[in-house]
């Protein structure tokens, strides 16, 4: 008895060459179904991709700004009565000995307007504050334009507006004038942003002196700033209370401003999830896109079928072929849509002035996901195809 040929078996080439017979075939289709892949994939690399960059950006400007800043600020009573910090409080917490500065604000009474014709009840939500002279290098703020207060005019009626401030009463400019208290005062420097210090914002800010001759300020500091050394900074805000207000340091909240930035950062990644679902979704779409690609691919090409199996093919060879022109399909999805996502960040992130981050993870797990989803999806087609025998396929009209 003649012993029967061993049953040939695909290769990988092979394998690779049937999986591409139907997408070159019928490259539009199989475009438009690769497209809801990438659509989904690059959701997702785009959406962990923008937020690493946003959150990058976000810790490179806390290490720039430091995570040394302590702030003081009065609380309340036993009682219930708001704390006044007495008005040697600052002179007390620079005695402390690894404080490298220390500056503060008072609160004061007084409104700013545009000019003296505005209502007095729209103050726009800006506070009138006085401020000590070194108060702008230990907060770690910048100037937008012209220059904080000096000796000279923190004595004068001039102001320095925060940036919230400034854009609320429609000044761009130094040289310009408003109302504030009962009297014109000039505007000497507008500030950028203050990130560790937000309240500055929206704030008009005079001289100590100023405050105490024109405003009617009494002197007592509302906040203190505090900068030490970065060892030191839990040392430091233990004594902070007692030091600042000796008589209830319970009443005195002392708080770490970085760590609210430092908070905000790790808050976007419940918000990266939000939107991962998102993209899973639109990847679900893709996947449902190319089972139905597929399951119409085998319905058309069942002559195709039947003649493969008539020159010898298995039902494991079928399955291959359109097992493996799905996961083809997906992937060359995946790979766009990571191109996609990866070119989004970028520019996104470019327009943003963030630094650019592409975790190496979300991208491989794009296109991995990619992959997973084309052989899910293209699971139920491969194994109709396979199960058509040579006699049902090649009698389909």
């Amino acid at each position: 008895m003649t012993d029967l040929p061993a049953p040939s078996r695909l290769s990988g080439a092979d394998v690779l060459r049937v999986g591409v017979v139907g997408m070159r075939t019928r490259p539009l289709r199989a475009a438009l179904s690769a497209l809801g892949i990438a659509i989904g994939i690059a959701a997702m690399v785009a959406v962990v991709g923008i937020s690493d960059s946003s959150r990058q950006s976000l810790l490179d400007r806390l290490d720039a700004l430091g995570t040394n800043l302590l702030r003081v600020a009065p609380g309340q009573t036993v009682f219930g009565d708001q704390t006044e910090l007495p008005d040697s409080a600052v002179a007390m917490v620079r005695r402390i000995g690894s404080v490298q500065t220390v500056s503060a604000t008072g609160s004061t009474n007084a409104t700013v307007l545009r000019s003296d014709r505005v209502s007095p009840d729209e103050t726009g939500g800006i506070a009138v504050v006085a401020s000590r002279l070194d108060l702008l290098g230990t907060i770690g703020g910048r100037m937008h334009s012209g220059s904080y207060l000096t000796a000279a005019t923190g004595r004068y009626p001039a102001t320095v507006l925060g940036a919230i401030a400034a854009q609320r009463l429609g000044i761009d400019r130094v040289g310009g004038r408003v109302w504030l208290g009962s009297r014109w005062f000039t505007v000497v420097g507008i500030l950028d942003e203050v990130p560790l210090a937000p309240e500055i914002d929206r704030s008009a800010l005079v001289g100590w002196t100023t405050a105490a001759h024109y405003l009617g300020f009494d002197g007592h500091p509302s906040t203190i700033y505090e900068r030490s050394s970065e060892e030191t900074v839990a040392d430091v805000e233990a004594v902070l209370a007692p030091t600042a207000y000796p008589q209830d340091p319970s009443a005195v909240n002392v708080s770490r401003p970085s760590d609210v930035l430092a908070a905000r950062a790790v808050a976007k990644n419940t918000y990266t999830a939000l939107f991962l679902g998102l993209g899973a979704v639109a990847l679900l779409v893709g996947a449902i896109g190319v089972a139905n690609t597929m399951v119409i691919s085998v319905l058309e090409r069942r002559r195709e079928i039947g003649l493969r199996r008539a020159i010898g093919a298995n039902r494991g060879q079928i399955r291959t072929q359109f097992l493996a022109e799905s996961v083809l399909l997906s992937a060359f999805g995946g790979a766009l849509g990571a191109v996609l996502g990866i070119a989004g960040t970028t520019a996104y992130a470019a327009s943003q002035g963030w630094p650019t981050v592409l975790p190496a993870v979300a991208v491989a797990g794009g296109i991995g996901a990619s992959v997973l989803v084309g052989a899910v999806a293209g699971m139920y087609p491969a194994v109709r195809a396979s199960r058509l025998t040579p006699t049902e396929a090649l009698a389909a009209p």
